[in-house]
C-alpha cells in the first residue's frame, strides 16, 4: 500500500512538473530578399530594390565587396535595422558590349525566374552541373536597332550532372544615357531546352 502511494505521489509529481514545462520557442519571423552590398570601410549597409536601405546589428563571417549582390536572409528589428540570419552571394556582372555573336554561347538552360529590379536583371536559372565551372555572361547585339540582350551560357563541357540553380544580377546601367532618363525597353533572348525564349522587358 505504501509502495503504491509512492508510486502515486511520484507520478503526480511528474504531471505537475510536465505541465510547467514552458512552450517550445517560436522562430523569429523572417524576410528574404535581393540585395546590394553598401561597403564603407567597416561599414555594412544593404540596399533592397525597392531603394530601401537596412542596416544590420553586426555583420560576421562575410567580407563581400562594394557593390556585390547578394541574398539577404534577415529578420526585421526596429525601423531599418535588421539581424542578419544568413548572406549569399549572387553572380553580379555587367553587359559586355563587345563580343557578340563570336563570343557568345547557346549552351541551354531552364527559366526559373527573370525579372527587372534595383537597376538589375535578374535571373533564377537551372542547369546541369557536374565538377566544371560554367561560364556565363549578358551581351548587348550592336547591330541590332532596338535594344536586344542575349544571355550566355557555356558548360565548358562539364560532363553531365545534376540539376542546380544559378542566381544572378546583370546591372543594367549602361542602357541609361543622359538624354534618355525615361523608361527603357528591351528584349532579352534565353536558349532554353525548348527552344529560344524571347522576354520584353522594361528598365523604369
Amino acid at each position: 500500500m505504501r509502495r503504491e502511494i509512492i508510486v502515486l505521489g511520484l507520478s503526480f509529481l511528474f504531471f505537475l512538473t510536465a505541465g510547467c514545462e514552458k512552450e517550445p520557442k517560436r522562430m523569429d519571423d523572417y524576410l528574404v530578399d535581393f540585395a546590394t552590398l553598401m561597403k564603407e570601410g567597416s561599414s555594412y549597409r544593404f540596399r533592397l530594390d525597392n531603394d530601401r536601405v537596412l542596416i544590420p546589428k553586426e555583420v560576421t563571417d562575410y567580407a563581400g565587396n562594394n557593390g556585390q549582390r547578394v541574398i539577404l536572409n534577415y529578420v526585421p528589428l526596429k525601423g531599418d535595422t535588421i539581424r542578419i540570419r544568413s548572406i549569399s552571394d549572387i553572380f553580379t556582372d555587367g553587359i559586355q558590349t563587345d563580343g557578340f555573336p563570336e563570343r557568345y554561347s547557346n549552351d541551354p538552360v531552364k527559366i526559373v525566374s527573370v525579372w527587372v529590379g534595383g537597376g538589375y536583371l535578374n535571373m533564377i536559372l537551372e542547369m546541369e552541373y557536374h565538377s566544371v565551372a560554367h561560364r556565363v555572361a549578358l551581351f548587348s547585339d550592336p547591330s541590332s536597332p532596338s535594344v536586344d540582350l542575349w544571355f550566355s551560357h557555356s558548360r565548358e563541357n562539364d560532363p553531365r550532372g545534376y540539376p542546380q540553380k544559378l542566381y544572378a544580377s546583370f546591372s543594367l546601367h549602361n542602357l541609361r544615357t543622359p538624354a534618355n532618363s525615361t523608361v527603357i525597353p528591351f528584349r532579352l533572348f534565353i536558349h532554353t531546352y525548348t527552344g529560344l525564349r524571347e522576354f520584353r522587358l522594361e528598365l523604369p
